[in-house]
Order: structure tokens, then C-alpha cells, then sequence
């Protein structure tokens, strides 16, 4: 296809404007869609609001004055009268109009009035009149120098130049099942709309385009892992696992025996498993990453579990170890704190196969590690770690299975992108004897309530969570508690009686795990921290979370929070404090499920928020909305897996433009 700086009327100027919007190729310039549409309908100078649009029709009065300004500007002003009144026209660089602008001419202006000037600025003049009744113009994220009408002109001209080479990723069949018009239609009509039905079915149609193509890439990718990821074939014995099963102190929900039954299917496959085991919080997803590493090291392979903290891996670790304490495995912890001596004969007895099961946080992946035959890798809370450190624990290892662990449940509309060349298991049920978290809103004059509360917890020598949005106060701060602010507000009203300590991100890993440590020993009653216990160690004995101005949180990270309380068979509660936005609130009142939280969260702040800040690598879509397009985006997968399997994906040229396009993208 031709470049841009070939399309007429794009200089070196205007191409590097269009080069800080993005735009590079053909391609991106006609799919640089408008953000928004203005409506403009014909109208009267008295109904028009003041600096709204308006198209008027009527007869020029007067004849034109022009003005020539430095660098080639002009200005064109005249009269005007319409059937509301008498009002002055001004139009720029349009000279070439004055001498078809006769007095007595009927035209029609479209363009912005000024009402207290009693003067429209034109952005175009219509010689005879319009024939439409309004006009839907489209408009454009632009940058200085570049305005809205040069970059619709160059759009237009692109389209009008190079429109039959844009390629069309919808499938012939699909074009005729939905009656769909061609690439070139809809990219015309969505830049210039002739009128508002046909305007929504060419977004529509350029959505499902869009997302058509995304999920066939998915789905392309999904086979190569399988087909490239050659993995280990293992002898699986269902007996012995049943058999260790039973040993279990409690009963396994339904969801989590379909789990390890999904996971055990992918460990006998000749290929490499690539499993998200994705659960609500509390919904028992460690037991089922233990059984996992199990079955694995019962077909004579070594299992690795990573977790993004020292305090809980040293959990898993102790968990793990009483499950097998009447194996003959070998299970060892490797930290920062392990020491130089029993870090030395860990390396040794990994490498020579004495050790089967091996739990730690990212000292898993140093490079005086080795492993003797490696056969399963576990991501605890895989979105903690970046890429290169899952990255470097796989390469571990020749071809070892790769099981992601996360607690963040995240729509299905969302997992379905970004998750979606990995196969996905989901937890939701809540084992035996966990009871739901009574859940309640309270304002700031309701404090002496909530301490109340807190106090009859303590008398029982329960210990509480006390979440603050900031580290500290600041100038900028407002009204917002800090957790510095609240250790003091708690110290006051318990005084002496119980031991009270803040923890937050800023803090050393070490001095973290050490308070976390003491919390957990009970050591500490009120533990006073920012979000960065949203993800870590149970600690039973803990019943209540009181969070601090909670509606500067989102959903999902509020039921994350929520989740720290309620693990083991005491009744827990949650109190959420806000003086706004209680009616968002509401919806941690009534549901427990996290996944229906996130999906109310997803509509309400968009996916980037889901895990508490925007991750980077982030999908984009130029047209499609996840949170808004979601039918489009079931019917678009299911399309694109039947026309994947229809036939070898690459017998033709789209199905070759559809792959080559994973590797631009």
C-alpha cells in the first residue's frame, strides 16, 4: 500500500502532526474514527443557544468584505438575512467564494453562533441550500496545528485515493450473514454519516470487524502454544491422588475437584498446560495448586510454587508441609532470609533431584538455581510479578508446565482478551464453613458506632484491618484519612489497652513481613494499612475491616480488601466509611460474589482499574468497547473459532492477513 505522504495535500508538516496522533500508515489514518458527533439541525437565530451550532438558510445582504492577513489568511464578513432576523456571517479562507456571493443569493450557513455578537462563524457555506434537515459532522482528536476539518480532509482524500486497497478482515460468509457493507463503505460512512441508522450499522459492522479479528488471533495463538509447546507426557496415577485426597482435612468443593480434574487432563497432554486458576478471594484455589504440584511430583517431576511475598510463601510452605508430612517428599522454602549455608545445600539437593518440592519468592529464579527435572511451575498472584520474572522460572526448567494463580476475578468479557490464549478455570464456591462477610456503610458521624464495633470484636480478642487511602497527610490531601492520622485517631479512643501498627508500600520488604509476622502471632490487635494487604497472608483470627473513605476505591479492590477478613469460622464483617457515592457502595452490601463485583466495577471504570492501577501491555481497541460491545464480542468469538476450524488457517489470503497481523500489532 502506498504511504501516507502520498496522500494529496499531506506535506512534511502536516505528516509529522499526523505522525503525534499515532497516525503512520494508510491504514491508520482512515481508522483514526471521530470520538464524538455534533448534531447539527436546522434551526432559528432565538432557539440557538449561544456559541451552538446552527444551520440557517436565507439571502446574502450585503456584499462581502474581504480581509488578507500575513501567511496567506483570510477572512470573509457579510450580512445575512433569515427568516429569524438579520445576523453577520464570517467565514476564513474561503475568498474564492466572494464572487458567488451576489446580494440577493439564497444559501446555507452551518457553523457557530456567537449570540451576544449576533455573528456566525461558517465552517462551510452551501450554495442553493442543504438538503438535509441536519447534518452529522464528525469530530476528531486533534493536536496543535492540526485541525478538526484539515484531518477529516485528509481522511477523505485517503479513502478517496487508496479506499479498495484497506484491507477487510470480515470473511466473505460473515458479510453476507449479517449484510454487512464493504470496508470502504463503512469507513466512508463513519466519516461522513449521510444519516443516523446508517452511521450505527457501519460502527457496528467495523466493531465486530475489529473484534473478529483480535479473537481469530487469539485463537491462531492458542494452537501454536499447543502445537509448538511441546511438552511433558506424563503416567498419572488416579488412584494415589484419590487416595491423598482423602487424607485431606476437609471436603473439596465441586469446584475445585473440576479444577484439579482440568489440570491433571493438561499434565497427561503432550503438550505444555498454559492455565490461568482464577478464584474468588477465600474460594480455595492454594489447595488445588498444592494437589496440582502433587500429582506432578508423584510422575517424577520437580514442583516450583512462586509467591510475591517472603511472609506468604513462608505460608504456603507450612501448609503445604503438614499435607505431606506422611509422603516421603521433600518439600524446602527458598527467600531472601533463608541463610547463605542452607541456601547452598538447597542449590545442591535441587539440582541432584533430592528435593521434589520447592516454595519461595523470586530467589526461585536466581541464577545460582538449578533444577533437576522440573516438570510444574505455579504463579502465586501471577499479575504481582512482571513477564521476565514468570519468564525466567519457566526457562527453568525443559518445558515445564506453567499454572498462573490470581485472586483478582476479572470479568468474562475481559478475560476473554486478555487471557485468552490460556486456558481458564474458575473457583467460586466458598469452602465448608466459611460464612459470608456481613457488610455495612457507614458515614464519618457514625464513628463512635464503628468503634463501638471494633471494641466488642477486640473483648473477644479478635483483631481488625483499619484501611487508609494515603500514607500521609498533605496539603492536597482534603479530608481523606491517612494512616498515620488513624493510628493516632485509634490510639486515643483504645488508649493503651491493645497494640496498634501501620504498614504500608513504602515501607521494606523486611519490616513489612516482620509487622505482617506479629499480626499474625496476635502480637498486634489494630493493624492500620494502605492497600497493600489487599493481597496476603490469612490470618483467622482477623474478623473485621473497617475502610476509610471507601469510595475512593473501586469495587473489586474493596471486596479484595473484604476478603482479607472471613478465613476461617468466625463471623466477619466489613465497614465500609463514606459520607458519597453510598448508592455505588450499596452493591458490597448485596453481593458477595467477586466476579459480579468486577463486572460491576468493569462498567463502571472501563478495565484499567481492575487490578488497582492500569497495567501496562494493555489491549486498546480503535472503535470496539469491552464494556459496552460485549454481545458483539461473544458473537465475533464464536464466528472466529468456526471460521478458524473451518479449514487449514492459512489455504488463504485473509486468513494469511489475519496472522501476519499478530506479528504488526
Amino acid at each position: 500500500m502506498a504511504e501516507i505522504k502520498d496522500v494529496k495535500g499531506i506535506g512534511p508538516k502536516a505528516l509529522s502532526l499526523l505522525n503525534k496522533l499515532g497516525i503512520y500508515t494508510i491504514e491508520d489514518l482512515v481508522t483514526h474514527y471521530p470520538f464524538r458527533y455534533d448534531i447539527l439541525k436546522r434551526g432559528s437565530l432565538q432557539e440557538t443557544e449561544d456559541e451552538g451550532h446552527i444551520i440557517i438558510d436565507g439571502k446574502v445582504e450585503s456584499v462581502p468584505i474581504l480581509m488578507r492577513f500575513k501567511a496567506g489568511l483570510n477572512k470573509m464578513n457579510f450580512r445575512f438575512v433569515t427568516p429569524s432576523g438579520v445576523v453577520g456571517v464570517s467565514i476564513f479562507n474561503r475568498a474564492f467564494l466572494k464572487s458567488q456571493l451576489a446580494v440577493g443569493t439564497s444559501i446555507t450557513v452551518i457553523g457557530k453562533y456567537d449570540k451576544k455578537k449576533n455573528i456566525i462563524t461558517a465552517s462551510e457555506i452551501k450554495m442553493g441550500g442543504l438538503s438535509t434537515k441536519e447534518r452529522i459532522e464528525p469530530v476528531y482528536h486533534c493536536t496543535s496545528g492540526l485541525t478538526n476539518k484539515s484531518l477529516s480532509s485528509y481522511i477523505n482524500m485517503a479513502l478517496l485515493m487508496y479506499g479498495r486497497e484497506i484491507p477487510d478482515y470480515i470473511p466473505s460468509e460473515y458479510l453476507e450473514r449479517y449484510q454487512f457493507v464493504n470496508k470502504r463503505t463503512a469507513l466512508n460512512i463513519i466519516h461522513n454519516p449521510p444519516s443516523g441508522e446508517k452511521l450505527e450499522n457501519a460502527i457496528y459492522r467495523l466493531k465486530y470487524e475489529e473484534l473478529f479479528s483480535f479473537m481469530f488471533k487469539i485463537s491462531y495463538l492458542k494452537r501454536q502454544n499447543k502445537l509448538n509447546n511441546k511438552g511433558l507426557s506424563r503416567d498419572i496415577s488416579d488412584h494415589q491422588l484419590e487416595e491423598f485426597i482423602k487424607t485431606l482435612p476437609f471436603r473439596l468443593t465441586s469446584d475445585q475437584t473440576k479444577a484439579i480434574s482440568e489440570i491433571v487432563e493438561d499434565l497427561r497432554a503432550p503438550h505444555r498446560m498454559n492455565r490461568l486458576l482464577q478464584g474468588d478471594v477465600g474460594s480455595g484455589k492454594t489447595i488445588v495448586a498444592f494437589l496440582a504440584m502433587y500429582v506432578n511430583v508423584l510422575s517424577g517431576y520437580q514442583s516450583a510454587l512462586m509467591a510475591p511475598t517472603e511472609i506468604l510463601a513462608t505460608q504456603h510452605y507450612y501448609n503445604l508441609k503438614e499435607l505431606l508430612q506422611n509422603t516421603p517428599y521433600r518439600l524446602e522454602l527458598l527467600t531472601g532470609s533463608t541463610s547463605k549455608k542452607e541456601k547452598q545445600q538447597i542449590y545442591e539437593d535441587l539440582k541432584n533431584g533430592e528435593i521434589s518440592f520447592i516454595i519461595g519468592t523470586h530467589a526461585l529464579i536466581q541464577e545460582e538455581v538449578e533444577y533437576h527435572n522440573l516438570g510444574l511451575v505455579i504463579t502465586d498472584e501471577q499479575h504481582r510479578f512482571g513477564v521476565n520474572q514468570r519468564t525466567n522460572l519457566q526457562n527453568k526448567g525443559f518445558m515445564p508446565d506453567i499454572l498462573y494463580m490470581s485472586a483478582t476475578p476479572i470479568p468474562r468479557t475481559y478475560a476473554l482478551t486478555i487471557y485468552g490464549d490460556m486456558d481458564v478455570t474458575l473457583i467460586k464456591e466458598r469452602p465448608e464453613g466459611r460464612k459470608p462477610i456481613i457488610t455495612s456503610i457507614k458515614t464519618n458521624d457514625e464513628i463512635k458506632d464503628v468503634l463501638s464495633m471494633m471494641y466488642e470484636e477486640l473483648k473477644q480478642n479478635h483483631q481488625i484491618y483499619v484501611i487508609a487511602p494515603l500514607i500521609e497527610d498533605s496539603e492536597n490531601s482534603g479530608d481523606l484519612k491517612s494512616v498515620c492520622h488513624l493510628k493516632d485517631q485509634m490510639q486515643l479512643a483504645f488508649k493503651d489497652k491493645y497494640h496498634i501498627d501501620i504498614i504500608h508500600g513504602k515501607m521494606a520488604t523486611a519490616a513489612k513481613d516482620l509487622i505482617m509476622q506479629e499480626f499474625l502471632q496476635n502480637k498486634i490487635q489494630i493493624l492500620i494499612s494502605t492497600t497493600v494487604i489487599e493481597v496476603g497472608v490469612d490470618v483467622p483470627n482477623a474478623t473485621t475491616m473497617v475502610i476509610f473513605d471507601a469510595n475512593r476505591f473501586g469495587l473489586s479492590t474493596l471486596h479484595q480488601l473484604r476478603g482479607r477478613v472471613g478465613r476461617g469460622s468466625i463471623q466477619s464483617q466489613c465497614i465500609l466509611i463514606s459520607d458519597s457515592d453510598t448508592k455505588r457502595l450499596k452493591i458490597m452490601e448485596q453481593v458477595q460474589d467477586g466476579f459480579v463485583i468486577s463486572e460491576e466495577d468493569f462498567k463502571l471504570r472501563g478495565h484499567g482499574d481492575l487490578f488497582g492501577t492500569k497495567q501496562s501491555g494493555d489491549m486498546t481497541f480503535k472503535i470496539a468497547d469491552l464494556r459496552q460491545d460485549y454481545k458483539i464480542l461473544l458473537q465475533a468469538k464464536k464466528d472466529s473459532e468456526e471460521y478458524f476450524q473451518s479449514r487449514d488457517v492459512c489455504d488463504d489470503e485473509l486468513r494469511k492477513k489475519l496472522i501476519s497481523g499478530i506479528f504488526m500489532n
